[in-house]
């Protein structure tokens, strides 16, 4: 892989594990997120990691209207974009989101609306240019939604059926998408939060990650062992599903 990789959401500890993994001689890193210019600590991450040149864009998620014009920026002023690792979200407050509505709309705003929209303007752009590659973020929590985080997981649920329907509307074209599927995540996002079983740390979920789009595959979950779990969690009867913790 070469050229340009975007990472949509700069901050994010995974997507900048992901990226510091794809550093190669002669590639860029954009970092795009709010407050582009508070990026100096993941620029520095980023050039250890042995990037030459690192660049950062203003990106906030939910201003929908601002999508296609920064990927045309990018595009222009770094050239083609070879991988866009889709790496924004937010966890929410699930407590909060129960009463209060404007709350559970945002949650789902930026975990599944906004990715809805960026994800249809990488694809037309990565289509013009005729080749890349987009990694998408799924979660566990929405292969089958828990009671206790509803707001997020059903998010969740929406983006995955999404970005497997757009991989499927891709396949066989110069286009890929890796749709990544990872159970609990420990670090900044969860901070506070007891860990879930078979729970994993940002660089598991990178290596996985980086080691699927090096072998051409559409989706990982991480680590491996949820996948068979969660086939036996469907079959759970709801009565037990309700009462399980996040």
């Amino acid at each position: 892989m070469s050229g340009t990789v975007l990472v949509l959401g700069g901050r994010s500890e995974i997507g900048l594990a992901v990226a510091q993994r794809l550093v190669e001689p002669g590639r860029t890193v954009v970092l795009a997120a709010r407050r582009s210019d508070d990026l100096g600590e993941q620029e520095a991450l980023l050039r250890k990691a042995g990037a030459e040149s690192v660049a950062r864009v203003e990106f906030d998620a939910d201003d929908l209207a601002r999508h296609r014009p920064v990927l045309d920026e990018v595009v222009a002023q770094h050239g083609p974009i070879d991988v866009v690792v889709v790496a924004f979200g937010i966890l929410g407050d699930q407590q909060r989101a129960e009463n209060d509505a404007a709350h559970a709309a945002a949650v789902v705003h930026t975990d599944y609306l906004a990715h809805v929209h960026v994800l249809t303007e990488i694809a037309n752009v990565l289509r013009a240019q005729g080749h890349g590659t987009i990694v998408v973020f799924s979660s566990v929590a929405g292969i089958r939604v828990r009671r206790a985080n509803y707001v997020y997981g059903s998010a969740k649920a929406g983006l995955d059926g999404f970005a497997s329907g757009l991989a499927d509307a891709l396949h066989g074209g110069p286009v890929r998408l890796l749709l990544v599927r990872p159970g609990f995540v420990i670090g900044r996002m969860t901070e506070g939060m007891s860990p879930a079983p078979f729970s994993s740390t940002p660089d598991q979920v990178a290596d996985a990650t980086v080691a699927a789009l090096r072998r051409g595959r559409g989706e990982v979950w991480v680590p491996a062992v949820l996948r068979p779990a969660f086939f036996l969690m469907r079959l759970l009867p709801r009565a037990v599903w309700r009462r399980l913790p996040r």
